[in-house]
């Protein structure tokens, strides 16, 4: 009798199903699931803004360059996120001193200042990686125009060396980058809202695609491009301030109430009946 009978007897006996006997062996055999496979995450960085790579929250893109080469993303972010800038650049086994930088730009191609973060590092000579992040400021829904307040839209991620040796340029390099963003809630809300998102790449529909003629065609609104959050853009008017608005507005008039109903009559003089 071989050793699998004489152990499946043994399960029975004890009335222990056999199928858990051969569940972690089959678990074993079965390859686990790798974070890095993500069919939809990016494998290329664009080379400027107009070809930066569209990557959403949450999606950790990859991209292989050289020393010298800038490397750009774009994510979209809304209003009452604080979006958390990361990225590893992996490094050669030879190489000097090197000091990289992660750049973050809005819509309007305004760089963005970081809250914290290594936003710029120095990686000795030896390192194999350096990591870099940068938290921004939460987004605003609507902002003054003269301030540079980080606004609904699309925001490009600029990740290159800034100090290297000439020897080293053009050596092979790898990079990681993620977008995560924290939801601030009713504390960061506004009372406005934008009327578009800040979102470039606008293109109108050619007349040869809808029939249109070119006259019709330039009366068109634009479109803009389909990069934006998983739930859409949000209309700016609502948070969770108004519902403890509305708690503080129902506190108050409760103590209003039991404040007349504890002092009502305390300050009036008792009557005395004539004659008394």
């Amino acid at each position: 009798m071989s050793i699998t009978r004489v152990l499946s007897a043994a399960l029975l006996a004890v009335g222990l199903p056999v199928g858990l006997a051969a569940g972690p062996a089959a678990a074993d055999s079965s390859p686990s699931p790798s974070a890095s496979q993500d069919s939809g995450a990016p494998t290329q960085a664009g080379t400027s803004f107009r070809t930066a790579t569209e990557i959403d929250q949450g999606q950790q893109a990859t991209a292989s360059g050289s020393t010298g080469d800038y490397l750009y993303w774009s994510f979209p972010a809304d209003a009452g996120q604080r979006p958390d800038v990361k990225a590893t650049v992996k490094l050669p086994a030879a190489h000097a001193a090197q000091t990289w930088q992660l750049d973050v730009y809005d819509g309007l191609r305004r760089r963005q200042a970081c809250q914290y973060g290594a936003q710029t590092r120095t990686a000795a000579q030896g390192a194999t990686s350096v990591e870099l992040a940068c938290v921004m400021r939460t987004v605003r829904a609507w902002s003054e125009p003269w301030a540079d307040d980080p606004l609904p839209g699309t925001y490009y991620i600029r990740l290159t060396v800034v100090d290297l040796t000439s020897a080293d340029l053009g050596q092979p390099v790898s990079a990681e980058v993620r977008v995560d963003s924290k939801d601030i809630g009713g504390s960061a809300a506004v009372d406005g809202s934008l009327a578009k998102p800040l979102v470039p790449g606008i293109a109108v529909t050619s007349a040869a695609d809808d029939g249109a003629s070119p006259a019709t065609e330039s009366a068109k609104p634009a479109v803009l491009s389909g990069i934006e959050p998983d739930g859409g853009w949000s209309s700016g008017w609502w948070s969770d301030r108004w519902v403890w608005t509305g708690i503080g507005g129902v506190l108050a008039a409760l103590a209003g109430i039991g404040g007349y109903a504890l002092t009502r009559g305390a300050g009036r003089p008792s009557r005395v009946p004539p004659g008394a």
